[in-house]
């Protein structure tokens, strides 16, 4: 991109009152500079944004009638962080250049992916991808806790959707609806009521004539679950696994790497069974604590697989 297209987008982003776009290009544009190796300037772009970051205030008063629907999360964590097959990442880092990119897709008359389902069990990224997603793209994470959204009353639940998607068009973030499988779910179920149908079909509506610059993200552990129409109203459809045994390896290595020197990894791998990534890391946290309150604990193999098979024992009886 030219110098002369930075300047426009810059103009465009602050007179379209988008500072999330704003704040992107101007890390393009830092990024630009350090390429042309101008190091000086690229960090003090940087140090500029981080300042803004840091005074900028990300807890905005939502409406009385969103109180407690709504939960706003500053994530920090990276796509580099994330431990994970290579075709999700791709994917990810699809979502991510499409976004950044959407000015020059529309010229084209084309549209970035802004619509996303994640389907795979429970502790193996889902949630991960929408904080690093949030961070990445420098937008605020807004989490719509379905538990609250969804209630006894006629009509309320979707009179609460028409104003989460208000919002979504109004504010821009990465909107994660968590658990959709409460509302999400297949409309000819013979115990479905009557109410949840109104509901999924709101949402169908309300989602099928969005055209915000938002990224809505919905999470299910269980696809099958979900209604059919649902599917061709999301841009892209990842599907999630437990870690294979070369994933297993690299998150125990991650998790562990101050006591790498100690531990045959490999060793370990047989007894995690079907423990997902989240599962993985708690139990190596679950082995960093002992040796940190047990001085006479030193870190091993045997540690590491007490604390694997504690897990096991919790999660999958």
């Amino acid at each position: 991109m030219a110098k002369a297209e930075y300047i426009i987008s810059l103009i465009k982003s602050h007179y379209n009152n988008e500072p999330e776009r704003f704040t992107t290009v101007a890390l393009q544009i830092a990024a630009h500079e350090a390429k042309l190796g101008h190091t000086f300037v690229a960090d003090e772009i940087k140090t500029i944004i981080d300042k803004a970051k840091e005074t900028k205030q990300r807890n905005k008063v939502f409406s009385p009638d969103l109180q407690g629907l709504i939960q706003e999360n500053v994530p920090a964590v990276n796509l580099f962080d994330m431990i994970a097959p290579h075709d999700i990442k791709s994917k990810i880092n699809r979502i991510i250049s499409e976004f950044v990119q959407r000015d020059k897709l529309r010229k084209h008359d084309l549209e970035n992916r802004r619509k996303i389902l994640l389907s795979g069990p429970p502790g193996t990224g889902k949630t991960l991808t929408a904080s690093i997603l949030a961070n990445e793209l420098n937008l605020p994470l807004y989490t719509i806790l379905m538990d609250k959204m969804v209630t006894k009353f006629m009509g309320e639940t979707s009179a609460k959707l028409r104003q989460i998607f208000d919002l979504i068009e109004q504010r821009q973030g990465v909107y994660l609806f968590d658990e959709f499988d409460a509302i999400g779910g297949e409309r000819s179920r013979d115990n479905d009521v009557g109410e949840m149908r109104r509901v999924l079909n709101s949402f169908l509506q309300f989602i099928e004539r969005d055209n915000s610059d938002s990224l809505i993200i919905a999470i299910t552990n269980n696809k099958e679950l979900l209604d059919q129409a649902l599917f061709r109203r999301f841009d892209d459809v990842i599907l999630y696994n437990l870690p294979n045994l070369e994933e297993k390896e690299e998150l125990l290595k991650n998790r562990l790497a101050q006591f790498s020197k100690k531990i045959k990894f490999k060793d370990l791998l047989p007894d995690i069974n079907g423990l997902s990534h989240a599962e993985i890391s708690l139990a190596c946290i679950d082995a960093i604590k002992e040796t940190v309150l047990n001085e006479k604990q030193p870190m091993n193999n045997q540690l590491i697989l007490k604390a694997i098979k504690d897990r096991n024992a919790a999660y999958h009886k």
